[in-house]
C-alpha cells in the first residue's frame, strides 16, 4: 500500500522551532513527528512512502537519509513553490499514480490510533474517488454529509459560511471534522487539470469541487446526475483518538495520549 505524507508546510504555529526547522521534524516526546507517522504507517502495512518538501527541504532530506525504514520513501520536491495540499497531490502524481491502485494521504502533524489500512478497504468497497476521514470531534470547520456518507459541503462554525456558494446546511445532514487523512484513487488526481486545478490550490477545494458536479450532474461530457466520477465519501470513526500537533499547546497533550 501507498501512502503520501503532507510534510512540506511552513509550520507557522509551530514558532520559533520553524525559524530554523521543518516543521515535519518537531519532537514529540523526542520522535520526530514524521518518523513517527512512518512507523505507524509501517505497522499498518505501508510499504511505499512519498514525503513532498518545502520547508528546510534539505534537513528533512538529510533526516530520511540517516534513517533506516522498511518501507521505500521517496520525496516529492516542492523547492520551488510551495503547492498546498491539492497542487502536492498532482505534483507528486507521477510517484503516486504509477498504477492504478489508490493511496492514503496524511497530514505530518496529525497522530491518530485510526485503522488505516481498514480505510484503504472502505475506499475500495465504495467505488468512491475519494474517501475521507472524519470524526464527531469539536472543530471550527466542518464538512457536510448526507445520511450516506456522501460529501455534500463545507460550514465554518465561526463565521457561519456554508461553501459551495449557495448551498445551507440542514439538521439531517451530518457535519463531521476532517482528520487530514484520506484515500484518493488516481482516476480522479487526473480529473484536476481538467477542472481547471493546477498550481497552488486546496485539495478542499478540488474535493467540494468534485462534490457538487456528482450532485448536480454537471459535466459537459456526461450527462447522467449519478455518474461516480466524482464521487467523494466521508467514513466517520467515532472512536478514533486523534490529535493535530501542529501548534505548540497540543503537543504536551500528544505526550500523554501516545505514551511518549
Amino acid at each position: 500500500m501507498k501512502a503520501f505524507i503532507l510534510a512540506a508546510g511552513l509550520g507557522t504555529r509551530l514558532k520559533p522551532w520553524t525559524l530554523h526547522h521543518p516543521k515535519a521534524l518537531v519532537p514529540v516526546g523526542g520522535v520526530p513527528m514524521l518518523e513517527r507517522v512512518i512507523k505507524s504507517l509501517e505497522r499498518q502495512g505501508f510499504d511505499d512512502i512519498v514525503v513532498n518538501v518545502h520547508h528546510f527541504a534539505d534537513q528533512i532530506e538529510d533526516f530520511l537519509d540517516s534513517h533506516s525504514f522498511n518501507a521505500r520513501v521517496r520525496i516529492s520536491d516542492e523547492r520551488a513553490e510551495l503547492l498546498d495540499t491539492g497542487g502536492a497531490i498532482l505534483h507528486a502524481a507521477p510517484l503516486l499514480c504509477e498504477d492504478d491502485r489508490p493511496f492514503l494521504i496524511h497530514n505530518v502533524d496529525i497522530l491518530s490510533d485510526a485503522d488505516l489500512a481498514g480505510l484503504m478497504r472502505v475506499h475500495e468497497s465504495t467505488g468512491a474517488g475519494d474517501t475521507m476521514l472524519v470524526s464527531p470531534r469539536d472543530s471550527s470547520r466542518r464538512l457536510v454529509a448526507a445520511h450516506d456518507g456522501r460529501l455534500i459541503g463545507w460550514h465554518s462554525m465561526t463565521t457561519g459560511q456554508y461553501r459551495p456558494a449557495g448551498f445551507v446546511g440542514s439538521p439531517v445532514f451530518a457535519q463531521p471534522a476532517f482528520s487530514g487523512i484520506h484515500v484518493m484513487s488516481p482516476r480522479l488526481v487526473a480529473e484536476m487539470p481538467a477542472l481547471g486545478f493546477s498550481g497552488k490550490f486546496s485539495v478542499i477545494d478540488f474535493l467540494l469541487e468534485c462534490a457538487s458536479r456528482q450532485a448536480d450532474g454537471h459535466d459537459d461530457r456526461n450527462d447522467d446526475r449519478n455518474d461516480d466520477r466524482y464521487k467523494v465519501m466521508t467514513f466517520c470513526n467515532p472512536r478514533m483518538t486523534l490529535i493535530d500537533i501542529g501548534k505548540p499547546e497540543t503537543l504536551s497533550r500528544a505526550n500523554s495520549l501516545f505514551n511518549v
